[in-house]
């Protein structure tokens, strides 16, 4: 359990986060290039202007940010948790 740890403006690239409870947890501004968030549960976890280039959410949940504040370039995300994508967006997916 991770809930509320802050990560903010850390350089943690190739981190292999593994069935953790990331609530609130803040990654703000970091450096999350190449991470694995495997079986992890990030509600409300905070993503602003953080690079998650290669960042591997394919087994995460919860997980809600803009792609607009943050770098997702190649970042790897699967159904039904990338809608968590598009929250900000004020758009309905049925």
């Amino acid at each position: 359990m991770l809930r509320l740890a802050s990560f903010a403006s850390l350089d943690i690239r190739d981190t292999r986060f593994n069935g953790c409870e990331l609530y609130e947890a803040d990654f703000s501004e970091s450096d999350l290039r190449g991470a694995v968030f495997a079986d992890c549960d990030l509600l409300r976890a905070i993503f602003m202007h953080t690079n998650l280039e290669k960042a591997d959410f394919r087994t995460a949940r919860n997980y809600s940010f803009s792609p607009d504040l943050n770098r997702i370039r190649n970042a790897r995300f699967c159904l039904p948790e990338l809608t968590g994508l598009l929250e900000g967006y004020g758009i309905r997916i049925e």
